[in-house]
């Protein structure tokens, strides 16, 4: 596996060896040690997540506060999202700014996301089948979450916003400035 650092500090783009011949291919979506190793930290997933959406949902963008905080490495098995980290953490370097990253069944690129941001993303194909691990278990009361659309951030979604598919609850979180801490 390829660890490639972003401009967010602890986020990762984490790019498969996929050994490939007639019949398919093969390859190690995830190992503990090597990604330990390729992230610099211990992290234990305890949690699995799946979703299924049709082009245009956009999910987020969503944090766990607290003692609730997650990590998340998360991939796309099939079809093709943007893929967004919101770096959220108070003395980075990097508060407020955010990474994009195009995940998709074809390129099988996995993106790693530390505690301490949010995250979101959009899908782009026709629809998509978006699986992720968690590094802590969900609490409903350490929900957050920032409107996808804070101009403060400024993320370029890349897509008609009139044909943006998203939940009432995503509409209405509040902006950067107004959001739940994360710590």
């Amino acid at each position: 596996m390829n660890f490639i650092a972003t401009k967010l500090e602890g986020c990762f783009v984490i790019e498969p060896k996929i050994i490939t011949d007639e019949r398919g291919y093969f390859m190690e979506s995830f190992n503990e040690r090597t990604f330990q190793k390729g992230v610099g930290q211990e992290i234990h997933f305890v949690q699995d997540n799946q979703s299924f959406s049709s082009k245009g949902v956009l999910r987020g963008l969503h944090y766990q506060t607290g003692e609730h905080a997650q990590a998340k490495l998360v991939r796309v098995l099939q079809g093709e999202v943007l893929d967004v980290a919101v770096d959220i953490r108070p003395d980075s370097p990097t508060y407020g700014q955010f990474e994009a990253v195009v995940l998709s069944g074809e390129n099988q690129k996995q993106f790693f996301i530390p505690r301490g941001f949010a995250h979101g993303f959009l899908v782009l194909s026709e629809t998509a089948t978006f699986f992720y691990k968690c590094d802590n278990f969900y609490n409903k009361e350490s929900e957050g979450g920032l409107l996808y659309n804070d101009k403060s951030i400024g993320i370029n979604w890349n897509f008609n916003e009139d044909d943006l598919l998203i939940s009432e609850k995503d509409q209405n979180l509040p902006t950067f400035e107004n959001a739940k801490k994360v710590w």
